[in-house]
């Protein structure tokens, strides 16, 4: 199914302007990220993930499911290409989880250029992905609608910080190089195969909410934060109402012939996983 951009801001809900410049990058961003959740159910069902334009589309927008920062910063870059940006795509190491050496590029972000002006765009970093785009500058706070964010020069790149709990927190480095379409293939073969990769052994789902707020689900618990940080935790005991949980919570879609998930499939995935044994 070929990508349509019609569909694409239908599905995020987007009915402002359609062109390229700063309010419309900054508007449809934060529709992406509160309407398209981030989800790796498709690594858990042990299923190919495929980055080619028309399976980006069928799957996140057709078949309303989510993904990961391969499939939702490859949805966006398509609609941004639609609408004439100048996008170029990059690659991260991720720093989130304080890896005891140096990890591989495994996270994909891009940069966009308006009025020669570049800013960082990323939908797909899961519970800490920023909600708006921001300016590739350093050590200058800046304000999205769902926290701050800050750029520090890190030769040879740039390392992204998030303001969470009262500190500056590492969230990955990345440099200017740029990416290619084989690039990610390795990348997202290496992190949806790798025995030890966390997105194979845990479930992992999350979607910032228009009011400031957010939803987070990991293994069997279900997080909802308000505007102000407030949260509210949920623990589930069974798969069958994780399953309509999440399948409200998120808005996900899963009848989709190719792309759907069973009720039965998702009780697979909660017995697989460790954190649930």
């Amino acid at each position: 199914m070929k990508f349509c951009l019609t569909r694409y801001l239908t599905r995020i809900d987007y009915k402002g302007r359609a062109q390229a410049d700063l309010a419309t990058l900054r508007d449809i961003h934060l529709h992406h990220v509160c309407a398209i959740p981030f989800e790796n159910l498709d690594v858990l069902l042990e299923r190919p993930i495929q980055l080619d334009a028309e399976s980006l589309f069928t799957k996140l927008v057709a078949a309303r499911r989510g993904g990961y920062c391969f499939e939702q910063n490859g949805l966006l870059k398509l609609a941004l290409n639609a609408l004439g940006f100048d996008v170029e795509d990059l690659a991260a190491r991720v720093l989130v989880m304080a890896p005891a050496e140096m990890p591989p590029r495994t996270h994909r972000l891009m940069r966009i250029r308006i009025d020669d002006q570049w800013w960082l765009a990323d939908v797909g970093f899961g519970g800490s992905t920023l909600s708006a785009p921001i300016r590739l500058m350093a050590d200058q706070p800046q304000q999205t609608p769902h926290g701050r964010y800050r750029l520090v020069r890190q030769e040879p790149g740039w390392l992204l910080q998030r303001w969470q709990e009262e500190n500056w927190q590492p969230l990955y480095l990345f440099d200017l190089a740029m990416q290619y379409p084989s690039d990610y293939q390795m990348a997202n073969h290496y992190v949806a195969s790798w025995p030890e990769s966390h997105f194979r052994h845990h479930l992992l789902m999350s979607r910032w909410l228009p009011d400031g707020g957010q939803l987070r689900l990991y293994n069997d618990r279900l997080t909802r934060c308000d505007s102000d940080g407030n949260e509210m935790q949920q623990l589930f005991n069974d798969s069958s109402s994780l399953f309509t949980a999440l399948r409200q919570a998120f808005n996900l879609g899963t009848d989709d012939k190719t792309h759907g998930i069973s009720e039965t499939a998702f009780h697979q995935i909660w017995s697989d996983l460790k954190i649930l044994k």
